[in-house]
């Protein structure tokens, strides 16, 4: 994309139009000239908002393979919580819900074949302890 817009400073005004005196002070220039406004109709809005919107939208694929691990390590880690829970006796609700929205994630793919087999290992274990725990009575 490119993004055309003013160049910068026009430049300072002529020197032919100021009075210099032979003593060195200042002085004001006898008419006060302020340059047009250069391509003030050249500045426009490239697209705009739907161009933002599009741009937010591409997704890069180390950003992709980023979230997958992400999510992965989310599940693993909650289904490391329900083992602890279960083999200490203090399976809470929370744990459960933890594994649920843990599953939802995993259904992403990240564009790598290698991790998207693994991905659907561990979301294939997570619902496995989904089934079984909603087929168990509750403690």
């Amino acid at each position: 994309m490119r993004i055309q817009g003013a160049a910068g400073p026009t430049g300072s005004p002529s020197t032919a139009s100021a009075r210099r005196t032979s003593g060195g002070t200042f002085s004001i220039p006898e008419q006060e000239s302020s340059p047009a406004p250069a391509g003030s109709a050249s500045l426009r809005m490239i697209g705009g908002i739907d161009a933002l919107m599009a741009l937010q939208g591409v997704d890069d694929p180390t950003e992709r393979r980023r979230r997958s691990v992400a999510r992965g390590r989310y599940a693993l880690d909650a289904l490391e919580d329900l083992k602890m829970g279960v083999l200490s006796g203090t399976l809470d609700s929370s744990a459960l819900n933890r594994l649920k929205t843990a599953a939802v994630g995993l259904k992403d793919t990240s564009g790598d074949q290698n991790l998207d087999g693994v991905l659907a290992e561990i979301e294939l274990r997570v619902e496995v302890e989904l089934a079984k725990m909603q087929s168990s009575p509750p403690v």
